[in-house]
């Protein structure tokens, strides 16, 4: 096993950056997700990392030795790719072994070896067919199966489960979690999928535009984004978010949004309080907007807001609201009881204990 370590790494295709500084270390034994929009970089780095593309700057270590210049069979990985790659005139069994008949493994360790992979992967009466005749689940079980047979430091997985129909993705995910609690082998995973990354993560790097912009622990990255790409793009469905003044009057601080104004606690209040009146952007989860008849946070003046419900979508156990303020427009995840109706008003109340700010400028979280 191994740590994965990025040093500074860049990556460039011609004028184009498309990583920028990557500082990243990866424990052993750790699952860390990369995640972020199409372009953003995270394939990018995996692939420098596996050898398939060359970094412009910067140092890959995988364990003690650096590898920029190892070529990708001596770096001790194995690679899921999203389109399994799996040979077609070749059974499953021969699919599994090909890496080790290349290493010239004795062959009656590869028999072992794909046995026991098979067995777990729960492939053990498939080895005998052909690609084509297995379905997308199995397929993907055999490319993991090609990795866990080669018994590599470091698993590489890009996007392995987006060719999967939604249940098969779910079921999927849950088996690749279990696999890694039982392999312990250090694994970074690539997804565009927060709900991928949220849910089989040991820590997340989430990325844009070729920059890590935060690395953190799920639950972490959920409640103390920290900027407001991070804010937006972890949760479902996203953070609202509402430009507005951070204001001070009478020893309190608001935050006005010219068609509704709300008290900042006092312990957030005093985080802010020595920035003095600026603007700011306002964010709140949809989870944390509540109608008032079914709250959980106790309704003052302070904290709630009349609005204008748009659109109602049941969710089975919520219901999303589509609601707007002036001109303003947010989403509530609310009580499947909720009596809100199309086109009638309903007090809305803001769990401000779970309120976001943001500098305007620099987008960085405040609090």
């Amino acid at each position: 096993m191994a740590k994965v370590v990025l040093n500074e790494l860049g990556k460039s295709f011609g004028t184009v950056e498309a990583l920028k500084n990557a500082t990243l270390e990866i424990n052993d034994k750790e699952f860390l997700v990369l995640v972020g929009p199409s372009g953003c970089g995270k394939t990018t780095a995996l692939r420098c990392v596996a050898g398939l593309e060359e970094a412009t700057s910067g140092d890959i270590y995988i364990g003690e030795r650096r590898v920029n210049d190892v070529s990708p069979k001596d770096r001790d990985i194995a690679m899921v790719f999203q389109n399994y790659a799996l040979y077609p005139h070749m059974s499953v069994f021969d699919n599994m072994a090909f890496g080790l008949k290349l290493r010239k493994v004795p062959r009656a360790d590869i028999e072992k070896r794909v046995q026991e992979t098979a067995g777990m992967l729960g492939l053990e009466n498939l080895l005998k067919r052909r690609p084509k005749e297995l379905s997308g689940g199995q397929r993907q079980r055999v490319a993991l199966g090609r990795a866990i047979v080669r018994e590599p430091a470091v698993f590489l997985m890009d996007e392995p489960l987006s060719n999967l129909d939604a249940k098969l993705r779910v079921q999927t995910r849950a088996e690749l979690t279990k696999l890694h609690r039982r392999l312990g082998i250090t694994t970074i995973y690539v997804t565009h999928d927060q709900v991928e990354a949220m849910t089989m993560g040991d820590r997340i790097a989430v990325m844009n535009e070729g920059l890590i912009q935060q690395v953190d622990r799920p639950l972490n990255l959920y409640n103390h984004p920290a900027n407001l790409f991070v804010a937006g793009f972890i949760g479902s469905p996203a953070m609202n978010f509402v430009d507005a003044e951070l204001k001070f009057e009478n020893g309190s601080v608001y935050v006005d949004a010219g068609s509704f104004r709300l008290a900042v606690p006092a312990d957030r209040a005093e985080k802010v309080r020595q920035l003095g009146e600026r603007d700011v952007v306002f964010g709140i989860r949809p989870e944390d907007i509540y109608d008032r008849a079914l709250s959980l946070v106790e309704a003052h003046e302070s904290n709630t807001v009349e609005t204008m419900v748009d659109v109602i979508e049941p969710m089975g156990s919520s219901v999303v609201l589509y609601l707007t303020v002036g001109d303003h427009s947010l989403v509530a995840s609310v009580d499947a009881d909720t009596q809100a109706k199309d086109l009638e008003p309903l007090t809305a109340v803001f769990d401000m204990d779970k309120a976001h700010l943001f500098d305007k400028e620099t987008e960085a979280a405040l609090f």
